[in-house]
């Protein structure tokens, strides 16, 4: 046994922890250890269920022995190789993997590290796909209430949650968000979609009519906002928006950085929903969460609009050091890999019905407001305690994570997303410990 591995040795000063109450985590630390499958270990030896597939990247679970043998073998291979007026095979390989999964026509591959990263490029494509067109004058960028699009100055700027911006005021100008479509009033205990709020759409109307439809580039939406707790879109809200978008000629870009890669049990929301963007925006699950890698898609139409002037000239001054990193494509190349072998773009399709029906047993408990779900995501909502807001999450998420299973909060919601191998008895154990957790705090 490693010092790391005896529970409170570990010195906790320097790290500086992301997305955190720094000093409420270091008084009692939570820490894994190891994983494999559907579980974490802890420190201390315990085995905890992964109920949101690590931050919802780990797809096709803990301990890929596949992917780690690809990763080895690139690393002694080649460990880097430079993107700019370079490359190396693996990069056109993977790209090329990658498009023959896409939604017809976004297949022009564009290599990031993050989904922060995704976001920012695909801000700026819209924008110079634009000023390519001889439409200049397009340079607002629209985001939703209560979207999150990671924490680049442009995906800040176009989210819509409201701590994630409030400490930061010095954000991208000449940018506007359409109304959220979180409706407890009308959709409480949906299953799936819901059946009310299409027409929310139509508040992109109101922001064309009042900016102007030549000033507007693109509008950025989740398909299925994750980190306020997975909000399933209306009937229909999604190909009104697209209607919307085609109607103005405004771009529509879909963030699928969290429901990419079989979450909804299709390859993409784009494919469940029947609606195609113009550009997506990916991470996490490309690797199944071991390199960072991103990838923007991009329509042809897009891409072809930039491939103007003398073939000389770069089309496109943006790139990353790391963009097609040799062992980033290695690991997803090995990722789709699984992903195909063992049809995990699509099995959340056979076991979504069942997910959905575990979730909703716990209606009725105390505190519980709402539950929602689409695919393999699932959240469940508790009333706040008065003047703590987020307390009772706390307490269920610390108690769930003493007893066996670990998730992600949002404030006091829990999303659930588990990774694409899970089992019916996983499912289980998942909504048992949960539910136990609920009354107990209550």
């Amino acid at each position: 046994m490693t010092l790391h591995q005896i529970p409170n040795t570990i010195k906790t000063d320097s790290f500086w922890m992301p997305f955190t109450a720094n000093r409420q985590f270091k008084k009692a630390p939570r820490l894994f250890s190891s994983a494999e499958g559907m579980h974490y270990t802890t420190v201390d030896g315990r085995k905890v269920i992964d109920g949101s597939a690590g931050l919802w990247c780990v797809n096709a679970g803990h301990g890929r022995k596949q992917i780690a043998a690809a990763v080895e073998r690139q690393l002694m291979t080649l460990d880097f190789a430079p993107s700019f007026q370079m490359g190396h095979p693996l990069a056109f390989d993977f790209a090329e993997r990658l498009a023959e999964i896409a939604p017809k026509g976004l297949d022009r591959i564009f290599f990031t590290n993050s989904g922060s990263e995704s976001v920012d490029t695909a801000l700026k494509i819209a924008l110079a796909y634009h000023r390519a067109n001889g439409q200049a004058s397009r340079t607002r960028l629209i985001g939703r209430e209560r979207g999150y699009h990671g924490v680049g100055f442009g995906g800040t700027s176009v989210g819509g949650m409201v701590a994630n911006r409030r400490a930061f005021t010095t954000l991208l100008p000449g940018v506007d968000h359409i109304r959220h479509t979180h409706d407890l009033t009308r959709n409480a205990f949906a299953k799936d979609q819901p059946e009310h709020g299409a027409e929310l759409a139509d508040d992109l109307e109101r922001l064309v009519g009042l900016h102007g439809a030549e000033t507007i580039a693109a509008v950025i939406v989740e398909p299925v906002p994750g980190s306020t707790a997975v909000l399933p879109p209306p009937k229909g809200y999604l190909q009104r928006l697209r209607e919307i978008c085609d109607k103005h000629g405004i771009l529509l870009i879909f963030d699928e950085v969290i429901t990419g890669f079989g979450r909804l049990g299709t390859p993409f929301a784009a494919n469940f929903f029947g609606v195609t963007p113009d550009m997506m925006t990916t991470a996490k699950g490309i690797t199944n969460g071991t390199i960072p890698c991103g990838a923007v898609f991009a329509h042809r139409k897009v891409h072809d609009a930039m491939m103007i002037g003398p073939e000389n000239v770069m089309e496109l001054f943006h790139g990353y050091t790391y963009s097609a990193h040799p062992t980033a494509c290695a690991a997803g190349i090995a990722t789709l890999d699984i992903y195909k072998d063992e049809g995990l773009l699509t099995r959340g399709a056979s076991i979504a019905e069942y997910w959905r029906d575990a979730l909703h047993s716990l209606k009725g408990l105390p505190n519980v407001i709402d539950i929602r779900n689409c695919g393999l995501m699932g959240a469940v909502e508790l009333s706040p305690r008065d003047g703590a807001v987020g307390a009772r999450g706390y307490d269920v998420m610390v108690d769930c994570f003493n007893r066996g299973l670990y998730f992600r909060m949002s404030g006091d919601s829990f999303a659930l997303s588990p990774p694409l191998i899970v089992e019916k008895s996983h499912i289980d154990d998942i909504v048992s410990i949960l539910g136990d957790a609920i009354k107990r705090v209550a």
